[in-house]
C-alpha cells in the first residue's frame, strides 16, 4: 500500500508540476525552432521516445532493431542492438528503478537497458502476445498491451508478470497511459473502446460513439482527462473512420475534434508544454486545445512520417527539459525536437 500511495503523489506532482510551468511561463511553440538530427544507419525506422533519467532522449528502432539515445545538443548518439533479429521495439518509458524500459512487438517480451546500456529481457507468459505501448503505474510496475492476446499486462521491476484479461474477446489493446486517477486507461482498437484498469486488475470499458472506431495513442492531458488518437483507414486488418483527436472524462464521457485534413494520418500523442495535446500527422505536428481549437507545425522534411512524441505527464519529462516536444521521423530517419518559448 505505501508504494502505490508514493506512486499516487509522483503521478500527481508530476501532472501539478506541468500545469505550473504552463501558467507560469505561458509557452508556445515556436516553429522555427525545430531541428531534426540524422541517424547514422539507414532504414532504422525511430518509432517512440522519452526523456531519460540522465538527462539523455532514449529511442526505439523499430525496424534497425536498436535501442538508441542521444543528448538534447544532438550529441552524444548510441545505439545498442537488441540480442535477438527481429523483436520490433515499439514504446519506451522510464521505470520507477530508473531504467529505460521498452516493448518488443514481435518478440513478445519486455525488454530493460540500463542508462550505461546493460541489456536484459523478461519473456512474457503468453506467446506471441503482441505487446505495443507500456506505461509507468502508480504501483511502480510497468504496463502494457497485448495487441494479439486481448490482454493488459504488468511487469515488476524485478520481472515477474501478472496478466489481465480484457473483458471483449479480441479487443486489441493498442496503447496505453497512466492517468491522474491513478489508474492505467488504454485503447481497444479492434472493439471501438477505451478502457481503464486499476492497480487491482479491475477493467472497465466504455465504448466510442459511432462505427468502426479505431482508437491508437493515448496520453495524460493537463486536464485531468486523457486524451486519444481515432485512426483512420486501413490498418491491422480493419477499415477504420477515425481522423479525429478525442477527449475522455473519468467519468467515461467522449468527446470528438475532427481533424481539418483529410489524410492526417495521426499516430502519437502527448501533453505539450504549452498545456495543449500535440500530435504527429502525415508531414507536420498538428495540437489541440482543451476548447477543441486546432493547429499545425510544419517540419522541415515534408515527408519525415513523424510517428512518436515525448513529453506528457505519464512519460514523466524532467522539469528542466519541459520546453521541448521531442519527436521521431520514422520515414526520414530522423530525431527532431520542436522548442516553446
Amino acid at each position: 500500500m505505501r508504494s502505490i500511495l508514493i506512486g499516487f503523489a509522483f503521478a500527481g506532482a508530476l501532472l501539478l508540476s506541468g500545469q505550473h510551468l504552463v501558467r507560469k511561463l505561458k509557452l508556445q511553440a515556436d516553429p522555427s525552432s525545430v531541428k531534426e538530427f540524422p541517424l547514422p544507419n539507414a532504414n532504422s525506422g525511430p518509432t517512440t521516445i522519452t526523456f531519460g533519467p540522465d538527462g539523455n532522449l532514449w529511442f526505439t528502432e523499430s525496424a534497425g532493431n536498436r535501442i538508441g539515445l542521444i543528448a538534447p545538443d544532438g550529441s552524444g548518439l548510441q545505439e545498442f542492438p537488441l540480442p535477438h533479429p527481429g523483436s520490433a521495439p515499439r514504446i519506451i518509458a522510464v521505470g520507477s528503478d530508473k531504467n529505460i524500459w521498452f516493448s518488443e512487438h514481435e518478440g513478445s517480451r519486455i525488454g530493460r537497458i540500463s542508462p550505461k546500456g546493460q541489456l536484459l529481457e523478461f519473456t512474457i507468459p503468453t506467446a506471441d502476445s503482441q505487446p505495443r505501448a507500456i506505461a509507468l503505474g502508480a504501483d511502480g510496475a510497468i504496463w502494457f498491451g497485448e495487441f494479439k492476446s486481448g490482454k493488459i499486462g504488468r511487469v515488476n521491476p524485478k520481472g515477474f508478470f501478472t496478466e489481465y484479461p480484457i473483458p471483449t474477446p479480441n479487443s486489441g489493446p493498442r496503447a496505453l497511459a497512466a492517468g491522474a486517477d491513478g489508474n492505467i486507461w488504454f485503447s481497444e482498437f479492434n472493439a471501438g473502446k477505451v478502457g481503464r484498469i486499476t492497480m487491482k486488475g479491475a477493467i472497465t470499458e466504455f465504448p466510442i460513439p459511432g462505427s468502426n472506431r479505431g482508437p491508437g495513442d493515448i496520453t495524460a492531458g493537463q486536464d485531468g482527462n486523457m486524451w486519444f488518437l481515432e485512426l483512420n483507414g486501413r490498418m491491422d486488418n480493419r477499415n477504420v473512420d477515425g481522423n479525429r483527436v478525442a477527449r475522455i472524462t473519468r467519468e467515461g464521457v467522449i468527446t470528438e475534434f475532427p481533424i481539418s485534413s483529410p489524410n492526417a494520418s495521426p499516430i502519437n500523442i502527448a501533453a505539450g508544454p504549452d498545456g495543449n495535446i500535440w500530435f504527429t500527422m502525415a508531414g507536420k505536428l498538428g495540437y489541440v486545445t482543451s476548447e477543441g481549437k486546432m493547429g499545425v507545425v510544419d517540419l522541415p522534411t515534408p515527408n519525415g512520417r513523424p510517428t512518436g512524441l515525448s513529453a506528457g505527464s505519464d512519460r514523466q519529462p524532467p522539469n528542466r527539459m519541459f520546453d521541448q516536444l521531442w519527436f521521431t521521423e520514422s520515414g526520414a530517419n530522423k530525431i527532431g525536437v520542436l522548442s516553446f518559448k
